[in-house]
């Protein structure tokens, strides 16, 4: 069995090794309020309390704001496991957690949907 390095308790054949709930102590529920767009950022304090490996790695993702999605695309586990440890985080003072800014319709900015529809066309 080749495991490969590029993330925790992954392997070439059999996917990860661990279940995903397993990382997060079978808890689905963050003690944070956090959403996929929250943004997350290390204080430079360190946890006292004995944390996963999962837990390290997401800490070392988060030297500038970083949204929970991002993490939990690189992470490579579900949004919910994710916010969980991050939750973690921010409940031992090892990160601060910022909501959203959401505008009061998004939709009425002509220019944003205009800018999206560009990157579309190019991405297409």
């Amino acid at each position: 069995m080749h495991i490969r390095q590029d993330g925790p308790w992954l392997d070439d054949a059999a996917g990860r090794l661990i279940r995903p709930y397993t990382v997060s102590g079978g808890r689905t529920r963050p003690t944070t309020t956090l959403d996929l767009l929250s943004l997350v950022m290390a204080t430079g304090t360190m946890p006292q309390a004995h944390l996963g490996p999962e837990h390290s790695l997401a800490l070392g993702l988060c030297h500038g704001p970083t949204s929970v999605a991002e993490i939990a695309a690189h992470l490579r586990l579900p949004a919910v496991v994710t916010k969980v440890l991050l939750s973690d985080l921010v409940d031992c003072g090892a990160l601060t957690a910022r909501a959203p800014r959401y505008h009061d319709s998004p939709t009425d900015d002509r220019s944003l949907l205009e800018a999206v529809l560009d990157g579309l066309r190019r991405r297409l």
